[in-house]
């Protein structure tokens, strides 16, 4: 698949593997870089490295293998709201919401397929991301507009995303709010972090729900909805999310990913202008490894 991009005028200057990532749809920086480095990305004719600085008004094209995908059978995807415009469903801890280069397993977004759409090939309208290993509500368009719409709510910040977690520690406060940028870490490509290069504002809301003789049970709220936020801002202020293998202690609670599930969607149905609001419990694994906490 051949994906042509000209920079817009608010990109200029960006490095190249920045500018892949954010703007061609291809799962992550990561994956722009190593289609960067495999020749696939081309700038005004030349293929150029990862940290070249794209000029607005360049050409980028990208020669993109499309990701083999196998579908999950409907069951696997519960549907909470549905109507002729959007769904919300409930992606469960271990599936990626889309494909990328090299991964052949299966994605949200080929469950999705033939229900949902917008956007480019392979992406099924969904409007906004949740890490592989987080559990919780998704919002997906079914067609071009809807999606154009939802995104444009969700830059205003006029999405609101809850998320229930369970944390090391106890805070110092029943609620708090962080206020730090974050971005890819300076030493290492896969993490996120305060600590980097490329800082991009980033803002967690947090409300003490139950406290639990190791551990915090936490309610988290997203103004801005960065990479990893959530985790990283958790993990900054010294209580890392339970089972989170990259910022916290790994497995815990009988757990092999973080505790970390997206309980409450709320937004304005963009054709109707209805306020919706859908939640989801927590996944029987994680009502396991809360009910092991308690007993602790």
């Amino acid at each position: 698949m051949t994906v042509e991009l000209v920079v817009p005028r608010e990109a200029g200057g960006e490095r190249l593997d920045r500018f892949v990532a954010e703007h061609a749809s291809v799962g992550s920086r990561a994956a722009a870089a190593r289609l960067i480095d495999a020749g696939a990305v081309v700038v005004d004719g030349e293929v150029r490295p990862r940290a070249h600085r794209v000029a607005a008004g360049a050409v980028v094209v990208l020669t993109v293998p499309e990701p083999v995908q196998a579908p999950l059978p409907d069951e696997d995807v519960e549907v909470v709201h549905a109507d002729e415009r959007l769904l919300v469903v409930v992606k469960p801890a271990g599936l990626l919401v889309h494909g990328v280069p090299g991964h052949g397993g299966p994605t949200l977004a080929a469950a999705l397929a033939g229900r949902a759409g917008g956007g480019p090939p392979g992406r099924a309208g969904i409007v906004h991301r949740l890490d592989r290993d987080t559990s919780g509500l998704l919002l997906v368009a079914r067609d071009e507009e809807t999606l154009r719409r939802l995104q444009a709510q969700l830059r205003r910040r006029r999405i609101r995303r809850t998320y229930t977690t369970l944390v090391r520690g106890r805070p110092p406060s029943r609620t708090g709010r962080i206020e730090a940028p974050i971005g890819r870490d300076r030493r290492d490509p896969v993490r996120q972090s305060l600590d980097t290069d490329n800082p991009r504002d980033a803002v967690t809301r947090f409300e003490l729900v139950e406290v639990l003789s190791e551990r915090s049970l936490l309610r988290v709220e997203l103004e801005t909805g960065r990479t990893h936020q959530i985790r990283v801002h958790l993990a900054a202020i010294g209580h890392p999310v339970v089972g989170d293998p990259v910022y916290g202690h790994g497995p815990e609670l009988g757990l092999d990913h973080q505790f970390l599930h997206a309980s409450e969607l709320r937004f304005t149905h963009p054709w109707t202008g209805e306020e919706i609001e859908v939640s989801a419990p927590l996944p029987p694994d994680l009502e396991a490894a809360l009910g092991r906490a308690r007993a602790a």
